[in-house]
Order: structure tokens, then sequence, then C-alpha cells
């Protein structure tokens, strides 16, 4: 994929994001330039249920692999949990980042693309008109009514309640504010600002107790400790942890 050369304060955000580290790291490419392997139009996993469980399946099996186990052993619903507090995390820490650096990073996700990988953030490219955006808030709440919103009722569809995806959506800002913080101390205050105003959307109400950087805790579970029931492990931030 043609990499195109985006402006000053473009480039500057870019490397800005990166430095962050790799959930906040983004490319950018031409609107309508040729989809070359192994990018892959992103805005599929939105609109048609059997991208989604697809990659649903593949988490499953990843998931099975570490465990030992075969992915039949795996519940869907537990997969299907873990796929999509990846997924979200992955097009929040961005604009998140974004937003504590005093910028705006519209995620547009009809054109976004991404290299499909397991265990960690994922390769990610927007449309280059999104590193020059204007300053604003209505990124963000695009974002989360948008894709956010489609991602967890897809899911919800399938297998999963609602309070548990909203819920990781939430522990996805925070974490997003903890990465900022641990990577750019002097961001404490923004990054912390942009956390709160992101869990300000209706859906995230009562899904957490806290605030972002400080105390905070979800009021529910990702289902990860279902993957070893006999010595389960919690999140940092789970209802169930101690």
């Amino acid at each position: 994929m043609t990499q195109p050369t985006p402006s000053a304060a473009g480039a500057g955000l870019l490397a800005d994001l990166a430095a962050l580290g790799p959930y906040f790291a983004v490319e950018v490419h031409r609107p309508g330039s040729p989809l070359r392997p192994p990018w892959q139009s992103l805005g599929e996993l939105t609109v048609s249920p059997g991208a989604l469980a697809g990659r649903i399946g593949e988490v499953r099996e990843r998931l099975a692999a570490a465990a030992g186990c075969p992915g039949a052993a795996v519940e869907f619903r537990v997969a299907a949990s873990i796929a999509q507090l990846g997924l979200c995390a992955r097009l929040l820490s961005p604009a998140l980042g974004a937003a504590a650096a005093g910028r705006t990073l519209p995620v547009d996700v009809g054109q976004a693309r991404w290299v499909p990988a397991l265990g960690g953030p994922f390769r990610l490219s927007l449309a280059e008109a999104a590193v020059d955006a204007e300053a604003g808030t209505a990124a963000t709440a695009a974002l989360l009514a948008g894709p956010i919103t489609q991602i967890v009722r897809a899911v919800e569809a399938m297998a999963v309640s609602p309070r548990v995806l909203w819920g990781s959506v939430a522990s996805a800002v925070n974490g997003a504010a903890t990465m900022i913080v641990a990577a750019r101390p002097d961001l404490a205050g923004p990054a912390a600002e942009a956390a709160a105003a992101m869990l300000s959307y209706p859906a995230l109400a009562r899904t957490y107790q806290g605030r972002p950087l400080t105390g905070f805790r979800r009021r529910n579970c990702c289902l990860i400790y279902r993957l070893s029931p006999a010595a389960p492990a919690y999140c940092g931030d789970c209802v169930l942890g101690r």
C-alpha cells in the first residue's frame, strides 16, 4: 500500500501516537487507493456478521492453542467478548491519544484498513484526511455512536450481554489512558480529561466506578476468567478481582 505524505502537523501527530505504543500507532492511505494484501477492509467487521464471527473464531483458536486444548473447549461467548475488547481497544486508543495531545483523529471505519493479527495490536491505516482534522470533540462521540456501537450490537446478537460489552469499552478507555500516562507522564491531566469525556457517553453509564486513572474498576467482567475455571485469572480492573 503506497503511503501518502501527510502535512507537517499530520506527520507530527502520527509520530506522537506511535511514541505512545503500538495500540496508538496508525498509518495513512489515500481514499480509494487499491486494497492490496496483507491489508483488508476493517469496515467489513462492522457490517458483516460473518466477518466478525470469523474474527471471533480466530481468537477462539488462538486462546485454545495457548491453553493447550481444542477450540471447542473455549466457550464461544468468551472468545467473542475478548475479540470485541481487542477491536474496541485498538479503535479507541488512537482517538484518545490524539485527544490527550489536543488533536482530533476521526476514525472512519468504512475507509479504515487493517492487517489481521492475533495476540496484540494489529496494524491500522486511516484515510489520510484523518490526521489533518481540526481539533474538536465530535470525533470521539461519533466513534462511540458509530463503529463501537455496531460492534457491541453485533456481538450482543451472537452471545454476550451488552453490560459486559460496554464494560469492556469503558475498560479499554481507561486502559488507553493508563498507557498514555506510562509513556508520557506529562499528559496525565489531558489523558484523564479525554478519558472522562469518552466515559460520559450514555451507554457507558454505570459500567464502572471511580474515575479514569484513579480507582477505576468496571462493574462487570469480560469473562476471561472462564478460560481456566480451576485457576481463574482476573484483569486488574475486574469486578471479580481483589
